[in-house]
């Protein structure tokens, strides 16, 4: 089969490799409809996560049909439409039983190489190095999917690939953000960043009753995207100063209720964002502990390896700022997002703004990376 694979910093290409086949009785092997870039993956591109491999499989926003079955496998039969969520859990260790699934004990077959650089090991995760399992990813013809009646979700035919595809990832990852950041009735929100992960927390934060959301971002067409999507009130700097002078007099020197970091460690080069994740400039965390008013609520999906240079939490502790982040848990929000999207509360396909083929893969990384025409994301079809 084709699939995407990593050649090492900033050079990716399609590769004719084996096609994957059951290994274990619980896993299902899907072919692949649509698939995505993400902008973790431009981490990965950069050469800024650690244990990868030369030909690696790429990619974790994925979705296809199934056309086979381990012999325990109950869920599904060949032929069903599904969506498989980035994050690999068993669904019977005591983290996957308390719908902690992106820290399941079980499903992560290097779990010591990961616990030497984390403490403990995490979830696998697919097309995402091998401290996180190894697991060949979905820019792919074809993908072997582990634990198959506890990880993918079964979609209707009446709704298309663009509606469901982003149920892999930035839909839940966004929404899980927005929920982090305990978002009550009449709040106001601010969220750094407007990449796919911030659209969709900003979608979110007005499902869970936000009064107001401001967004941050110094990138027009994702500034043009929030605004003609999401009806949000814009700040078009990155700078220090003028974020919180401007929040300020948008709060009447409150600030907000809650701060959503949808930025992370930026892999891509925006100007205020230092390149090396490994110390990376925590420049929206540092505006976020500044900003938020007292007591304040602030969520960071947004993702983070290594260390991070000159973070101020003395500004959080000393303001009693309540802070919560992680790794998506996917499978705990998959059926009610679907459920929205069914209901048409949200159209998840209002992200895309270029189609490419999987061959074109490496011409889609970088205009991905390098914010060419305009593109915010890509959906791939093999």
């Amino acid at each position: 089969m084709k699939a995407l694979c990593y050649e090492g910093k900033e050079k990716v290409q399609v590769n004719t490799v084996p096609d994957p086949k059951i290994q274990e009785p619980t896993d299902i092997i899907i072919k692949v409809t649509s698939t995505a870039i993400c902008g973790s993956d431009l981490h990965i591109y950069g050469g800024l996560m650690p244990t990868m491999h030369e030909g690696d499989v790429l990619g974790h926003e994925f979705m296809g049909e199934v056309v086979e079955l381990g012999s325990e496998v109950k869920k599904f039969k060949k032929g069903d439409r599904v969506v498989i969520p980035f994050t690999i859990a068993c669904g019977n260790c005591d983290y996957c039983n308390d719908d902690l699934f992106s820290l399941c004990d079980n499903s992560n077959p290097n779990d010591e190489l990961c616990k030497e650089n984390l403490g403990h090991s995490i979830s696998g995760l697919f097309g995402f190095s091998h401290m996180l399992g190894g697991f060949a990813g979905g820019q792919a013809e074809y993908v072997r999917v582990p634990y198959a009646d506890v990880g993918p979700i079964k979609v209707p035919e009446s709704l298309s690939d663009d509606k469901v595809l982003f149920l892999s990832d930035i839909f839940p990852t966004g929404y899980m953000g927005a929920e982090n950041a305990n978002i009550k009735r009449g709040d106001t929100v601010a969220i750094w960043g407007c990449g796919p992960v911030g659209q969709f927390a900003i979608q979110s934060a007005w499902m869970l009753g936000a009064e107001r959301v401001i967004a941050i971002d110094v990138v027009k067409e994702r500034l043009d995207m929030a605004e003609r999507s999401s009806n949000v009130e814009l700040i078009r700097t990155v700078d220090a100063d003028q974020v919180y002078q401007l929040l300020m007099e948008m709060t009447n020197g409150k600030g907000p209720d809650c701060c959503i970091d949808c930025v992370g460690a930026e892999a891509h080069g925006t100007e205020g964002f230092n390149k090396n994740l490994s110390k990376a400039q925590p420049d929206a965390l540092a505006q976020i502990f500044k900003s938020c008013k007292k007591a304040g609520n602030v969520s960071i999906p947004g993702v983070y390896v290594g260390k991070v240079d000159g973070l101020p939490l003395g500004i959080a502790m000393n303001k009693s700022l309540n802070l919560k982040m992680g790794q998506t848990h996917m499978q705990h929000y998959l059926e009610p997002l679907l459920k929205k999207v069914e209901e048409g509360k949200i159209d998840p396909s209002f992200i895309i703004t270029h189609r490419m083929k999987l061959d074109d893969a490496p011409e889609a990384y970088k205009k991905f990376r390098n914010k060419e025409d305009n593109c915010v994301k890509v959906v791939l079809t093999p």
